[in-house]
């Protein structure tokens, strides 16, 4: 049975720093997509970073480029996302996402492209 867990979320002032992880067990994340995605209370949940296959395509959302990085670590069956200058805003709980369907690809940017999800990490960041 596959299993995706997130860990890593948590309660932080503004300005600080967080470190989510996601790992996979019952199914190798390598070679598969994985995203990140977020749902702030009353709105639509939202891909906020995604890393293909290789490590070496990633995407960022406007409001998180130039703070959130996206990396995996294939040996470890894990992908992180590390949040730096966390705002008020970034206040969601947070889902790993991973498309098991479509190895070797790279394009993923729609919640309907991701076929197993983590069971979410709650971030809260305090002004």
């Amino acid at each position: 049975q596959v299993q995706l867990v997130e860990s890593g979320g948590g309660l932080v002032q503004a300005g600080g720093s967080l470190r989510l992880s996601c790992e996979s067990s019952g199914r190798a994340f390598s070679p598969y997509a994985v995203g990140w995605f977020r749902q702030a209370p009353g709105k639509k949940r939202e891909l906020v970073a995604r890393i293909g296959w290789t490590g070496g395509s990633t995407y960022y959302s406007g409001p998180v480029t130039g703070r959130f990085t996206c990396s995996r670590d294939n040996a470890k069956n894990t992908v992180y996302l590390q949040m730096n200058s966390l705002q008020p805003e970034d206040t969601a709980v947070y889902y790993c996402a991973a498309d098991f369907r479509r190895p070797y690809y790279s394009g993923n940017y729609y919640e309907e492209e991701y076929d197993y999800w983590g069971q979410g990490t709650q971030v809260t960041v305090s002004s």
